[in-house]
């Protein structure tokens, strides 16, 4: 999609929302009805997460039978996209719709439960929440800032990034500007590299005006949509810095504590039963757009040299090493459950779906 197309339109984003809402029919008002705002920190109909947040919206009011009604109010329209989790927090707004990454200045600890540099895929997260003690954790955090929260949706891995310039070792990314969020951003920054963080229509900006050399925000499908390949031709893989990206939903927590349990349990399940969907159509859409910027735009896909993996990798390490000391002991708490889960998963990975897919590399005769 072309990036003026998307910003002068947004019927289709409607129409994704709605198809994609597994037909749900919003029903009629009834007496009764509690009406919900739900703030996000998106373009109203934005390719992937604007759609993702009207989706939720429609299911929450569909598995509520239509007593719980969810009205969306896009990234700056009552608040600043940055500002949706102190809105809920205070009682501006009932819920957001955003993403962990964005609220590392609270603490540190939000942010292992949306993304993590060589951390954990968009399965391994909804495994680690599920099965392996990250739900109780990430309740606990927020708990601290009176919100409920809830994952409803994982982008799947994001992109290392757009480059104006071809990077063949370590110090070429040394004094780039670069926009990234979450722990992406300190393990870079430790790397030489000057990160900033903005939202994605932003960042079209600052590398059309040469602001930033270069950035990442989600994949094929969203960054096609804002157009950054007008501006940056060098599409970087592997999809370390964000090897998944996973979406929330947060909760006024005196909103959600007086709701009724049928209530709570229709804004949970609407949250869990996105997870999958939302993850699929990304990445359904992503493998739809990357051929497209390949063939129609000339972008130039581009694999990081292994020393420079190799080397955001050490800081990476480096970084959780420090995360499982820190002083915050609900943020080592959560660092160590997320490590241990991580080890205990990729133990079996690499076995599993790894094998898969190198198989599927191999020189044999299969129909495309």
């Amino acid at each position: 999609m072309d990036r003026r197309q998307f910003l002068k339109s947004t019927a289709i984003g409607t129409a994704g929302a709605a198809a994609t809402a597994g037909g749900l029919a919003t029903p009629a008002l009834a007496q009764g009805t509690k009406r919900w705002t739900m703030v996000t920190s998106w373009p109203r109909n934005l390719p992937g997460p604007g759609v993702a947040a009207n989706m939720l919206a429609e299911r929450i009011t569909a598995l509520s039978g239509g007593r719980l009604e969810v009205e969306v109010s896009a990234a700056g329209e009552l608040v600043p996209g940055r500002g949706v989790f102190d809105a809920v927090s205070e009682g501006t707004a009932q819920l957001y719709h955003s993403v962990p990454a964005y609220w590392g200045s609270k603490s540190i600890g939000f942010l292992l439960f949306g993304s993590q540099p060589f951390g954990l895929t968009a399965i391994e997260q909804s495994g680690w929440m599920n099965h392996g003690g990250g739900q109780a954790l990430y309740d606990e955090l927020y708990a601290r800032f009176n919100i409920k929260p809830f994952l409803c949706g994982n982008s799947g891995a994001q992109w290392f990034g757009w480059f104006r310039d071809e990077i063949n070792s370590v110090d070429d990314l040394r004094g780039l500007r670069f926009r990234t969020t979450g722990l992406n951003s300190e393990v870079l920054s430790r790397m030489g590299m000057a990160v900033q963080a903005m939202g994605g229509a932003d960042m079209f900006q600052a590398l059309q005006s040469g602001t930033l050399d270069a950035g990442e925000f989600i994949g094929p499908w969203t960054d096609s949509a804002l157009g950054y390949y007008q501006v940056a031709k060098n599409y970087y893989y592997p999809c370390i810095g964000e090897p998944s990206s996973a979406e929330e939903c947060g909760v006024n927590m005196e909103a959600f504590n007086a709701l009724g349990d049928d209530l709570k349990q229709a804004v949970a399940l609407a949250c869990q039963s996105l997870y999958d969907q939302v993850l699929t159509e990304y990445n359904t859409n992503h493998a739809k757009a990357l051929p497209m910027l390949v063939k129609e735009h000339g972008v130039q896909l581009r694999q990081l040299p292994d020393e420079v993996v190799v080397a955001i990798g050490n800081t990476a390490g480096e970084v959780m090493r420090e995360l499982l000391e820190h002083e915050d002991e609900l943020v080592a708490r959560i660092a160590r459950s997320f490590v241990d889960y991580r080890t205990l998963s990729n133990g079996y990975m690499k076995y599993a779906d790894g094998s898969v897919f190198r198989a599927r590399d191999m020189d044999f005769d299969y129909p495309t």
